[in-house]
Formats: C-alpha cells, sequence, structure tokens
C-alpha cells in the first residue's frame, strides 16, 4: 500500500508545482490546450443502472488521457457562487471568480464588442417560452424551442424598433442568446437564469423585476409585440415553442481582467460557439477564433472548431476548445442526446484532436474536463466537483491503469483540486506572473 501511494505522488509530480520548481528550459515548446465538454458531468441516472452518462458513453480518447496521465476532481464554482459557466471557465482560465466575477451580461457584451460605460449594465437576455396554466406562469423553454438566429433577430428589431431608445436595447445575438443594455441603469435586482426555472411556476421571479418599474414596463411591453408577431404566430401553427417573452437575467457592470499572456507569459487563445466563453477571453485579452459552422449545439461543426485549434497552435501556445452541446441538451433533459454528445464530443474532438496534433509537436499537455455539472435529473447546473484528466506527451509514456474518464473514477482519485486558478497552474506547470487584483 505504501509503496502505491508513492507512485501516485510520483505520478501528480509530473503534472504538480508542488515540491519543486520546474526549469523554464523544461518547459520551451510546450503546447497547451484545454478541452471543455461544457455539463458534460452528471449524477448517477436510475435508468442507466445507476451510472452517469459519462460511465456508458464511448470515450476511448477521455480514457487514453485518464489512463495515461492523471484523473482527479476539481472545486471550479467557489462556494455559495452560482455554478455557470461564467464563474467556472472565468475560474479555469486563472481568474478568481470570487474576486473578479462581476456578472454573466458584461462578459456576453465583451463578445460582442460592446463598450459599457462605468455606469452602465449589461444583462443576458433570453427569448423564452412562457405559459400561463391556470393563476401559474411557467417557464416552458428558457430557448424558446432554439429559435433560429434569423427569426430571433427579427424579434429583437421589432422589439427595438417599437420601444427601444437611447437608454435601454437590446443588441440581437445568436439563438435566444442576446444582451440587454440598460445605460445609467441598475445592477442590483436579484435576477434568475431561466435554464434554473424550467417547468416551475416563476410567478416569484417575474415578480422581482418590480423593484425596477423602468425594466419591468419595457419587459411588458416586449411580451405585448412578441405575442402579435407573425414569427410567432407561424410558429404556434408549426406547432413550434413561440418566443414570447424576454427574461433578462445576469447583469452587471465590465469587470477588470488582467492580460492572459502578461498573467502567464503565454499566448492564448478561445474556440466556442458560446458568446460567455468568447467575452472571458475578449476580456483576458485572449484572441477569440471563430468557425464555420458552430452552433453551441449538437449539430455543430466539431471537427472544423480541431481543425482550427491545431492550425492555430502554430501561432499560439495555450488553445481552449469548448463545445457547449452536451450542456444544452442536459437542460432540456434527454439522456440519450447527452449520451450522444459525449460520444461526439470523444470521437470527434478529443481523439480527432490527438491525431492531430502530432501534425504540429510532440510536445504537449491536454487537459480535458467540463465547467460544471449538468445533471439530467435537475436539467440545470450543480456546483459539485467536476471530474478532468490531463495528459503530457512527454511524460506519460506508458499506462497507468486502465481507467473509465467519468466521475465516479475522479471522486475515487486523491487529486482533489480546490479551484480552477489551481488547476490551470498545474496543466501550465507555472504560477501566474500577475497575481489577479481583486474587484472594487
Amino acid at each position: 500500500m505504501g509503496r502505491k501511494r508513492k507512485k501516485e505522488v510520483v505520478d501528480l509530480e509530473h503534472h504538480s508545482l508542488e515540491g519543486k520548481e520546474l526549469q523554464e528550459e523544461s518547459l520551451e515548446g510546450y503546447k497547451y490546450v484545454m478541452i471543455i465538454g461544457d455539463g458534460m458531468g452528471d449524477f448517477p441516472v436510475q435508468e442507466l443502472d445507476w451510472k452517469t452518462p459519462l460511465e456508458v458513453a464511448i470515450t476511448p480518447g477521455m480514457d487514453f488521457i485518464a489512463s495515461y496521465g492523471m484523473i482527479g476532481h476539481c472545486q471550479t464554482v467557489p462556494p455559495g457562487m452560482h455554478p455557470g459557466s461564467d464563474v467556472a471557465i472565468m475560474g479555469l482560465l486563472g481568474y478568481p471568480p470570487e474576486e473578479k466575477y462581476t456578472g454573466r451580461g458584461p462578459i456576453e457584451a465583451a463578445s460582442r464588442g460592446i463598450v459599457l460605460k462605468p455606469e452602465d449594465v449589461a444583462y443576458r437576455c433570453n427569448l423564452v417560452t412562457l405559459k400561463l396554466e391556470g393563476e401559474e406562469l411557467i417557464m416552458e423553454d428558457y430557448s424558446a424551442g432554439h429559435i433560429s438566429t434569423e427569426e430571433a433577430v427579427e424579434l429583437i428589431e421589432a422589439i427595438n424598433r417599437n420601444i427601444s431608445n437611447e437608454k435601454i436595447e437590446i443588441i440581437p445575438g445568436v439563438s435566444y442568446r442576446h444582451i440587454l443594455i440598460w445605460r445609467g441603469g441598475s445592477g442590483g435586482l436579484h435576477t434568475y437564469p431561466p435554464h434554473d426555472l424550467l417547468g416551475k411556476n416563476v410567478w416569484f421571479a417575474f415578480s422581482s423585476y418590480d423593484e425596477e418599474p423602468f425594466l419591468k414596463d419595457y419587459i411588458l411591453k416586449a411580451i405585448e409585440i412578441l405575442e402579435k408577431h407573425p414569427i410567432n404566430q407561424r410558429r404556434k401553427m408549426e406547432n413550434l415553442l413561440p418566443a414570447n417573452a424576454i427574461w433578462p437575467w445576469g447583469q452587471g457592470r465590465t469587470p477588470t481582467l488582467e492580460p492572459f499572456e502578461e498573467k502567464w507569459q503565454l499566448k492564448g487563445a478561445v474556440i466556442s460557439a458560446v458568446d460567455l466563453i468568447k467575452g472571458l477571453a475578449v476580456l483576458s485579452g485572449m484572441s477569440v477564433i471563430n468557425v464555420p459552422g458552430a452552433t453551441g449545439y449538437l449539430d455543430t461543426n466539431y471537427e472544423g472548431k480541431v481543425d482550427y485549434a491545431v492550425e492555430a497552435l502554430k501561432e499560439y501556445d495555450f488553445v481552449v476548445i469548448h463545445v457547449e452541446a452536451p450542456d444544452e441538451v442536459s437542460h432540456e433533459g434527454s439522456l440519450e442526446k447527452k449520451i450522444r454528445a459525449i460520444n461526439e464530443f470523444d470521437r470527434r474532438v478529443v481523439r480527432y484532436f490527438m491525431e492531430r496534433i502530432i501534425e504540429i509537436t510532440d510536445k504537449y499537455r491536454i487537459l480535458v474536463c467540463c465547467d460544471h455539472l449538468t445533471p439530467i435529473s435537475i436539467r440545470t447546473h450543480s456546483s459539485k466537483p467536476v471530474p478532468f484528466a490531463i495528459f503530457d506527451s512527454v511524460r506519460d509514456k506508458e499506462k497507468k491503469k486502465d481507467l473509465k474518464f467519468c466521475e465516479k473514477e475522479a471522486y475515487r482519485s486523491p487529486y482533489y483540486i480546490k479551484s480552477g486558478p489551481e488547476l490551470i497552474e498545474i496543466l501550465l506547470q507555472r504560477k501566474p506572473k500577475i497575481e489577479s487584483q481583486k474587484e472594487e
């Protein structure tokens, strides 16, 4: 038993900064990749004989990384903070969210090139489907049936044309995801993410807007416009969910993040279909690489993300590949789709990347993880620690043991990482040159 524990510690030394200082020359030429399967982790599911989707999915790529490298679990969401991708991925990039986070809206605004004045507030604004059932107001869908971007833009333009002004407006985005800008507005409301309210009576959440009559009046007028719009009339006739309301949430003012390159002495880039992730890149001075056909859903261009990442590694030292699909189908509550999303993630992203990376370099480190769990049973995010695995192409030449990349093996592992910033230090094999400074 003593010898086994000693080997585990030695294995961790390949990945950890503790107990030794790595020589800078030993890091020269390394390429670093963080591959995030958003919401991939889960709780045991009765229909799967109390296994998780990760346990039953076909994942030889992630299993290889876990078996040859290091597997463990990481607390990506600080205690008391909402378990969103904004919080978790901010931490995974090395910025402590408990010090830097101000809200989701301003991060997504940054991805669109929207410049906010210090007094301005940005809200994430979903197009949603609300349904009256007797005296209850039900959140039927947080995405209005994953409405198309073309339809959504036309609906948002109708709202802006009729009720927006220099003080408040909605900037259209992709599908159901948009940004509401309230110039000189309030960021003090307690708002609720619509994906946390699926199937629930939301009068309590809707009533929170009563604290800001100006915003509540805007929302009610927008609902009137959406209810009568021809697009929603047509969607109803075609048995599609109408986008019959806007739902502002996740508000805040622009945060300040230290430049990633100065912080880590590495040139970084991000590949994602999601504005939130792109916004974190913009705020940290990383490059955003847009991939044709990247949708944030099951139909995304998986291979394209890898192709662009491999090409980017010729110029950049660190690349993030973010895949949203597992999270989206978890919110839908579809077990079948979640297993499919994980299979596609492993086959078309992780394994394909492992095949392609050797064209560029034989000296690389890969981290595979999720930002948070999105369990099917609750259809929203959990703040429980997430599984991760790291593989080093130089040091991890031999298989340590046959392991499945899943929650069970990750929680069994002695390697518990207490935060996202600590995990990226282990991946990059270095401490930050610039420490985070707390937001005032």
